[in-house]
């Protein structure tokens, strides 16, 4: 009987420490990413467009004031509801949010955004001061405590999301998880951030945040429900981009995400330099 207590508690300790590695696999890689020369710490300026030709260049004259490159680069061109401008002679329509939305000039990205009716030029340097001031992120201890396997509710419907420009957008539901913390009943309402997604997002907040976390939430994404079960993680909360640079347009947690406890995992609020 001691030596099986033993194995158990050895194959107990191996699982314990191979979940540790693999949330500081998670946070080195997040780390990767924000500091990449086109992460979020590279955001440097988000310019809304008018109906009409928006010119773009370092000249302090044109609608779109660029860091680099030519005095009058170039022009983006929004008519009743599209943009495009001209690639190698030609008007070559741009793609909101895609690929199929970006051009560069010099070191730069100008990206096409389109958010409800409105359409921007989202630029990234990766000179930014948010990239080059870039610390690392704090974090709670790793707890395994926080990673909840949760029952799943299907309830497809739409919840309104609004984000920090005061826009509120539908987005899809699918359902609800059920957990409990610290003897309640707690639910979380994800979302699809687009059609087909095979994963969830979730928007939350709790009694940590605007204190040792970010004031605005944080993010999570879990895998899609599987024999009426979500594994959801905290450990893996993170910050949005908005806390990273003025410029993203982050969304806001929906009032069915604000959980009545601390949520004591993840990421912890950042400033400039890595420090809350």
């Amino acid at each position: 009987m001691r030596y099986l207590a033993l194995l158990l508690g050895g194959l107990a300790m191996t699982a314990s420490t191979a979940y540790q590695d693999s949330i500081l696999e998670w946070r080195k890689n997040r780390d990767t990413a924000l500091r990449a020369a086109d992460g979020w710490t590279s955001l440097a300026g988000l310019f809304w467009l008018h109906e009409g030709a928006n010119r773009y260049g370092t000249d302090p004259g044109n609608d779109i004031v660029l860091p680099t490159g030519a005095a009058h680069a170039g022009s983006f061109e929004l008519r009743s509801g599209q943009v495009s401008t001209v690639r190698n002679g030609k008007p070559w329509v741009l793609k909101p949010d895609s690929k199929d939305g970006v051009i560069t000039v010099e070191r730069l990205s100008l990206l096409v955004i389109q958010r409800g009716e409105r359409f921007g030029i989202r630029l990234k340097d990766p000179e930014s001061e948010y990239r080059r001031g870039f610390r690392g992120i704090e974090y709670f201890p790793i707890d395994e405590m926080y990673r909840i396997t949760a029952g799943w509710v299907a309830a497809p419907r739409q919840i309104p999301i609004l984000n920090v420009l005061g826009q509120t957008e539908p987005s899809e539901n699918p359902g609800y998880v059920v957990f409990q913390r610290a003897g309640r009943e707690m639910r979380l309402y994800p979302i699809l951030e687009a059609p087909g997604d095979k994963q969830l997002f979730y928007i939350f907040r709790d009694l940590t945040t605007g204190k040792e976390t970010y004031p605005a939430g944080r993010f999570f994404y879990s895998d899609m429900p599987k024999d009426g079960q979500v594994v959801i993680d905290f450990n893996k909360a993170y910050n949005p981009p908005c806390a990273f640079t003025p410029y993203a347009t982050c969304p806001l947690p929906p009032k069915e995400n604000y959980l009545p406890v601390r949520i004591e995992a993840g990421e912890k609020a950042y400033l400039a330099g890595g420090h809350r």
